[in-house]
């Protein structure tokens, strides 16, 4: 029996009984990942691909690393590139490539442990990127009627309205909304500790005044209804007591971004992307951003400044030729 929070073991792929097929390597290859302390979200997508592919190379009689040529993984990446999902739609350029980053990693480590003479996948291209922009961001008056939206006469919508406010202040992610501790946070100084973000960085924001306002709220009145004997300072508690899985926190924020009724969707990323364009918009700098998103690099925070359309805007309206306040076509009349 898995413990409470783990997933049940997947069953093996190929002959169980081989210690040198590709899945009994995968899993050495997995556990050199744990001792390296890598985190264990990583591990579990690397997981969860690689057998994408070793399922793939046991249908077509592959089952040794040995027998991965340069050629098979090139053929394996059309495939990825022809195969159609159950709606019929293809797979994204960004999933193409999410699928075989963890197969080049597998086989550079094959070949750094002398498992096997020379790295197949050395010189397999990855799928070259999309920059893409969100789908969807909020204006400020759109975020405050989502804040809105928990009944704030039960428990669970004033615990709603906290998670929704922390979201929204500090622009942290899902996962790093859901493993707050109580001690995280520090009143008097404004701030929050993120424990363990992306790629096992901790960092502090600085997070409002109302959104503690809402946190303390809930901590000092909800939450002891909803701790259990064992608890463990984990701040947002769901009704058994425990700490939110993510799909469990995705859908308690799509469910209130979809009851407001705007025209647009997501969920706790759609707080990110706002807190960061509107922060902009109203003047900050591109590195304080930087850091309170915990981007490692300041590229991947520059695609909010082409977000951040309302200065660009107003430049526009105030330099371009064709000003409205000229003549417009429809003024004139046909004698």
């Amino acid at each position: 029996m898995p413990r409470k929070g783990e997933h049940a073991p997947l069953p093996p792929i190929g002959d169980p009984t081989d210690p040198d097929n590709l899945y009994a390597f995968m899993l050495r290859f997995l556990e050199a990942q744990r001792v390296k302390n890598y985190a264990a979200r990583t591990i579990e997508n690397r997981e969860v691909y690689l057998r994408y592919f070793i399922e793939w190379c046991e249908e077509r009689g592959l089952s040794r690393p040995q027998d991965i040529t340069k050629p098979i993984l090139e053929r394996y990446q059309r495939y990825l590139f022809h195969y159609r999902k159950k709606n019929g739609e293809p797979l994204s350029t960004r999933s193409q490539h999410t699928r075989i980053v963890p197969v080049r990693a597998y086989f550079k480590w094959l070949t750094r442990e002398n498992y096997i003479l020379y790295n197949p996948a050395s010189e397999i291209d990855l799928p070259r990127l999309e920059k893409r922009l969100p789908k969807h961001v909020l204006t400020q008056p759109e975020a405050e009627l989502i804040l809105n939206q928990p009944d704030l006469t039960t428990a669970f919508g004033l615990r709603d309205r906290a998670i929704l406010e922390t979201l929204y202040s500090t622009g942290i992610r899902r996962m790093e909304v859901i493993h707050i501790n109580l001690y995280d946070i520090d009143g008097d100084r404004g701030t929050l500790m993120v424990r363990q973000g992306k790629g096992r960085k901790d960092r502090m924001v600085p997070i409002g005044e109302r959104a503690l306002n809402w946190i303390i709220k809930y901590r000092d009145d909800i939450r002891p209804e909803l701790m259990m004997p064992n608890d463990d300072g984990t701040l947002f508690l769901t009704n058994l007591g425990e700490a939110f899985t993510r799909n469990r926190m995705t859908q308690l924020v799509r469910d209130y971004v979809k009851s407001a009724d705007i025209g647009k969707e997501g969920s706790c990323h759609l707080f990110r992307h706002t807190m960061a364009t509107l922060m902009l918009e109203n003047g900050a700098d591109i590195r304080f951003i930087q850091a309170m998103l915990g981007h490692a690099n300041v590229s991947t925070t520059q695609i909010y400044t082409q977000v951040s359309i309302r200065q660009l805007k107003e430049i526009h309206t105030a330099t371009h030729p064709a000003k409205a306040s000229r003549e417009s076509p429809l003024s004139d009349t046909v004698e």
